[in-house]
């Protein structure tokens, strides 16, 4: 069975909307992702195990809202109380978590070919958001994370970093298109390269 990403039949590459006179480096860049593994661990309720000794790739779980710690390769995002999504270019990452985090107190679930995964990048990446998200991006800075919605679709928004502004954004692989359309379309505003 061959893997196809969700946006494989809508995301072309090119340069599109208000770009005239405009340099190529200050357009918004706008890309699918789709080599990322992304796992949530969920702690049950009944688990006495403590979560400061477990690592990922060197990544400790926080308890903190909103925040993701990150090396190279892996990002660990803080999801809700007790759950966590991980997102990882290392292609055993799978393998490494369940080895961890015994079935007994967390429930590992893959969700890497349920999501589709919009990276947006450029200095008005916030001001897209804003079209459509009722979240206050203000207070999100570089390795912190939410979920929200844009018109109507829940993502989890994660800025990886703010300068420039680099935003990731998953969504369920079936609302995909329909996010990549509104993104993109708030994006001709400010003129986009999709790469």
């Amino acid at each position: 069975m061959k893997n196809q990403s969700p946006l494989q039949e809508i995301h072309k590459k090119g340069i599109y909307g208000d770009y005239d006179n405009k340099n190529e480096q200050d357009l918004l860049k706008v890309k699918e992702v789709s080599n990322l593994k992304i796992l949530q661990i969920a702690k049950y309720k009944n688990s006495i195990v403590s979560i400061t000794d477990l690592k990922i790739d060197g990544l400790a779980l926080s308890d903190k809202p909103n925040l993701v710690v990150t090396n190279k390769e892996t990002r660990i995002l803080w999801s809700s109380p007790n759950t966590w999504l991980v997102t990882s270019e290392n292609a055993d990452i799978l393998s490494k978590v369940t080895s961890i985090f015994k079935e007994t107190d967390f429930a590992v679930t893959d969700l890497s070919y349920s999501r589709a995964i919009i990276e947006i990048e450029g200095k008005y990446s916030k001001e897209v958001l804003k079209k459509g998200c009722p979240f206050n991006f203000n207070e999100l800075n570089k390795n912190n994370c939410a979920n929200s919605i844009f018109h109507g679709i829940t993502l989890t928004i994660d800025l990886i970093d703010d300068s420039p502004e680099k935003i990731r954004l998953f969504a369920l692989r079936s609302f995909g298109e329909s996010l990549y359309h509104s993104i993109t379309d708030a994006s001709l505003e400010f003129g986009y390269k999709s790469i």
